[in-house]
Formats: structure tokens, C-alpha cells, sequence
């Protein structure tokens, strides 16, 4: 190639990216200037993460563009023109990905300040997180497809494919049946409103806040720090306990064996003192009763309402601690004793 004709390529490539550089600063000046009049739409936070996926998209589709006047040789041109091709298609599904994450996480946002409902929000959010992940990965598919069908090879096999699609189908359903009924799960998860990101749930046996949910597995945090990863098709297959799928408020006990000669007046009115300086307890309700009977010991059930299981826990051993302490000091004779006797 001589330098006359190797030039020409050189310059339009220059002109190429001076014209991508151009429309981002004029986009980033127009961005700048409506931000404060849409406060809703976060523009500065959809022009930092569309912005690179955008030039690349937009600077690969000008190069196509101008590619047939770069006076390129047969044997340079069909390659450079079909790396162009798989960085449009690249580009262009990053940009689709990021545009649809920026929907949803919009719609989100707004919603959350329109609405004050902690488990409607909470379900909403689920939702999002589940749309983002099957959005990405439809792109994603569709993505590696259209690529996949620039290649002559692909498209020349593209028949015996099709015709043995059927019986591949099969086998791979088949052999992945597990992950495919997690993926099915996932979606019925999200969409049913089973549980949420942030539900307070009781999982063989361990009580956790639901901190993720994906296609394949939910991730629970438990009360000790430690991570319980569970399959799906376990929320939907399985009972469990869901402690805020319609409101995080919930009921605690706290159970006490004490003497017979317990004074359940005086303390049922500490137990209601207690309850009233406590910030703990939500007031919505509250009892001291006697609830068994032993030979050695009445057991006496404090229920107190609380907003969240957090709370519920936390008021629960602190009024065990606080009645513990009240026996002790005003009425000794009420903590439960074993009686020792003698033989003749």
C-alpha cells in the first residue's frame, strides 16, 4: 500500500474519532444544562454509565460508515469490515444492557419515593433485580447470536442444526433439569411474591434476612454473620417461614419458670412498666400470663409486640433480664428452688 493510499484510511479514522469526541461533549454540555430541570431521570448517573458503551457503539458504527472510502485492499478490507461488524454488535448490546438497567432502577427509585410501603418496596426491588439478570442475559444471548451468524461456517451448519435441534434439546433438558427447574423457580420467585430481598425467613431451622436472590439460589445472612446459600426450587417446593412478607411487625415471647408463690399482680404491673420505657416495644400489644403448671414450677409467658424480628429478639431477652432482676430483689421467694429431702 502506498503511503498516498495508507493515508487516506489514517485520516478517516482521525475524522472518526474527532466526530465521536464531539458528540460526547456536546452531550455531556446538554446533559449538564437539564440535570437540574429532571431531577427524576439522575441524568449525571445515566451519562456516566451509558457514556463508553455509547462512543464505542457510535464511533464503530461511523468507521462502518466510512470503511468504503478508505480505498482498503480486498484482502484488509473483509476482515477490518468484519471486526467493526462484532464491535457494533458488542458495543451495541453493552449500550442495551446499560439503557435497560437504567429503566429499571429508574422506575424503581420512583416508585420507592411514591409509595411508603415497606413490603410492596421490598417486592418491587426483587423484581428489578430479577428483570436486570434475565434482561442481561437475553441480550447477552441474542448478542453472541448475531455474532455467531457473521462467521460463513455458522451460517453454512446452520441447518443441520436446526434439524437436529430437537433431539439436542432434549438431552440437554434432560441433563440439566435441576438448573432449569432453579430457573424456572427464580422467575416464579420474583413474580409471586413468595419472598423479597430483605425478608426476615426461617430456613431449616435458621432464622435470616434474605440478602440476595438470583436465577439459581437465594443467599440467606443469618444472625451469626454466616451465609446460607439455598436453591431456589427450595422456596418454591418446601414450606418456610416468611416472618415480613405482609408487615415486618411481629409478636415475641419470652418464657419464665417460677415458684408457685410467684405474685402475679405485682408482676404483670412491672411487666407493664417495663414495657412503657422500653423504645423496643412498638405498643401495639402485650401480655403476662400463666400459661402451664408443674409440680416444682408455674411457667409465666410475657408476649410483647415489636416492629421487626430484630427488635422482637432484643426485647425478649431484655425483659427476661429485667424480671429476673425484679424477682430477685422484691420477691426472692418466687425464683424456683429444688427441694431436697431426707430419708428415715
Amino acid at each position: 500500500m502506498s503511503p498516498w493510499n495508507l493515508l487516506t484510511p489514517i485520516a478517516l479514522v482521525g475524522a472518526v474519532v474527532l466526530a465521536t469526541a464531539a458528540a460526547d461533549r456536546a452531550v455531556l454540555l446538554v446533559g449538564r444544562r437539564t440535570a437540574g430541570r429532571l431531577p427524576d431521570l439522575s441524568m449525571r448517573r445515566m451519562l456516566r454509565s451509558c457514556r463508553v458503551p455509547t462512543l464505542l457503539t457510535l464511533g464503530s458504527l461511523l468507521l462502518l460508515v466510512v470503511e468504503p472510502g478508505a480505498g482498503l485492499p480486498p484482502p484488509t478490507r473483509g476482515p477490518i469490515r468484519h471486526g467493526l461488524l462484532l464491535l457494533l454488535l458488542a458495543s451495541g448490546g453493552w449500550l442495551l444492557t446499560r439503557v435497560v438497567t437504567l429503566l429499571i432502577d429508574t422506575s424503581l427509585a420512583r416508585y420507592a419515593t411514591e409509595r411508603r410501603d415497606p413490603a410492596r418496596i421490598r417486592r418491587v426491588r426483587t423484581q428489578t433485580v430479577m428483570l436486570r439478570r434475565l434482561a442481561g442475559a437475553g441480550i447477552a444471548v441474542v448478542t453472541l447470536a448475531a455474532a455467531l451468524t457473521t462467521f460463513p461456517a455458522v451460517r453454512a451448519v446452520g441447518a443441520s442444526l436446526l434439524a437436529s435441534a430437537g433431539v439436542v434439546g432434549l438431552v440437554v433438558g434432560v441433563a440439566a433439569q435441576s438448573t432449569l427447574a432453579n430457573l424456572f423457580a427464580g422467575v416464579q420467585l420474583a413474580f409471586g411474591d413468595v419472598v423479597r430481598l430483605g425478608d426476615d425467613v426461617v430456613v431449616a431451622g435458621d432464622w435470616g434476612t434474605v440478602e440476595e436472590i438470583t436465577l439459581t439460589y437465594v443467599v440467606i445472612a443469618t444472625w451469626d454473620q454466616r451465609r446460607i446459600v439455598m436453591p431456589v426450587s427450595y422456596f418454591v417446593g418446601k414450606p418456610f417461614e416468611n416472618w415480613s412478607r405482609r408487615d415486618p411487625a411481629i409478636t415475641g415471647t419470652a418464657l419464665l419458670h417460677l415458684d408457685h408463690r410467684t405474685p402475679m399482680d405485682e408482676l404483670r404491673a412491672e411487666f407493664d412498666r417495663l414495657l412503657k420505657q422500653c423504645p423496643l416495644w412498638d405498643g401495639v400489644g402485650s401480655a403476662l400470663q400463666l400459661v402451664d403448671t408443674t409440680p416444682s414450677t408455674i411457667v409465666v409467658r410475657a408476649l410483647m409486640t415489636a416492629r421487626n424480628a430484630s427488635d422482637a429478639f432484643e426485647l425478649r431477652c431484655w425483659i427476661r433480664e429485667q424480671l429476673i432482676a425484679y424477682l430477685r430483689e422484691h420477691c426472692p421467694e418466687s425464683l424456683p428452688r429444688i427441694s431436697v429431702g431426707q430419708r428415715d
